[in-house]
């Protein structure tokens, strides 16, 4: 095979997204699209607040030498200031823009930070269930995955996070609001990891850095919080974009947030700021970064994905599945009403329903549905739930 085993096996690892997505390609080719209720994609559909095109086209328009030109690594100096001011909010502790740094992506951040803190074989522990892309970036930098289920109700098991801990355990990601679930970490559950990171990090005369993945921060519903990371724990990093809260994952522009308390805090920076280089990034997008500089606070209506929640919810309800209702994020991770979840996705197509099996994020059993699609998609897909379901 002239391709690596590794990218093989990872190829087939990673393939439930794309089977799906190309599942419904066929079957709108074959039904019509009016027909075909595609729940497959977290691709956001709302368009972006209307200040997005206005600031885009004033900016497009400036024709300043070096707009378009290299900026330095971390980011547009005035750029990251802005985002501090946002963050500072946030996390309710004050960050300068020295402790920003602005990456393509929250993927790209994650990317950047994992190269940063890891050496070959040291243990990154992730939650099921995950993104999930996060076993391979942590093995791109050389690194093992130790998978840690949640409880239930898909709320932090603490118990089972400390007993994971070892002298390898570099860090822990955590994705709140999460993908798939939905499900919002509670400021109780966050300061007692905050607790068991920092008794670990005596116990193993180590560092253990809390990464927090948070693309869905601003997307929640029914007057939830996003508690603050780093009021929980010093040695923590935030990392986001504004792909899901301005509608903007194709522009790839996000960034990373350094806790001003953080261990080596001067050795950890210069060492992101390399990585966003060596890895080719070099620098986020300068055109967004400038856009996002204005648009800080700023988001999609909400109140849009509130309703569709609400509406999916009755239909998933009354047809008999089993749920627990996501606090933020735009998810449904239904439990599967047989065993093998993705053979029931595989009876859902016959419906024309289109969803990924829980496996795809670490935990059989499920299956997920992205309810950023049209609310007619949703209203229509009713009747195709009952039956799917009738005939489990």
């Amino acid at each position: 095979m002239s391709i690596s085993t590794k990218m093989n096996d990872f190829a087939q690892r990673s393939s439930w997204i794309r089977k799906m997505f190309e599942e419904g390609a066929r079957l709108q080719k074959k039904f019509g699209a009016e027909n075909v209720f595609d729940f497959s994609l977290g691709n956001p559909d709302l368009s972006p607040p209307p200040q997005f095109a206005e600031t885009l086209k004033r900016l497009v328009n400036d024709e300043k030498p070096g707009v378009h030109g290299y900026m330095p690594n971390g980011g547009y100096p005035f750029v990251r200031e802005a985002v501090a001011r946002q963050i500072s909010q946030e996390q309710e502790i004050t960050v300068s823009a020295d402790e920003i740094l602005m990456t393509c992506g929250a993927a790209g951040a994650l990317n950047v930070v994992l190269k940063s803190i890891l050496n070959p074989g040291e243990e990154v522990i992730i939650l099921s269930p995950f993104f999930v892309e996060y076993n391979f970036y942590v093995d791109n930098h050389g690194g093992a995955t130790k998978i840690v289920n949640t409880r239930n109700d898909f709320s932090l098991d603490l118990e089972a996070i400390s007993g994971a801990i070892s002298e390898k355990t570099k860090g822990i990601i955590i994705n709140s609001p999460n993908n798939p679930t939905g499900r919002i970490y509670s400021a109780t559950e966050l300061a007692q990891l905050g607790e068991i990171l920092t008794a670990a990090q005596e116990k193993f005369n180590s560092t253990i850095f809390l990464l927090s993945d948070e693309p869905y921060r601003k997307i929640i519903y029914d007057d939830n919080v996003v508690p603050s990371i780093f009021k929980a724990y010093d040695n923590s990093i935030v990392v986001s974009s504004y792909s899901k809260d301005l509608s903007l994952p194709g522009e790839r522009i996000g960034y990373i947030a350094v806790h001003p308390q953080i261990t080596d805090k001067g050795p950890l920076i210069g060492a992101l700021t390399l990585a966003n280089r060596i890895l080719g990034y070099v620098n986020a997008p300068a055109l967004m970064q400038r856009v996002i500089a204005e648009l800080q606070g700023l988001t999609v209506d909400c109140s849009i994905y509130a309703k569709r929640r609400k509406t999916f919810e009755k239909i998933l309800t009354d047809a008999g599945y089993e749920f627990t209702s996501p606090q933020g994020a735009f998810y449904f991770f239904p439990k599967s009403p047989w065993e093998n979840d993705a053979e029931f996705v595989a009876h859902l197509q016959k419906f024309k329903i289109l969803a990924v099996p829980g496996r795809g994020f670490g935990m059989p059993g499920y299956f997920r549905l992205a309810f950023c699609v049209d609310d007619g998609v949703i209203e229509r897909s009713a009747p195709a739930f009952q039956e799917a379901i009738k005939t489990a």
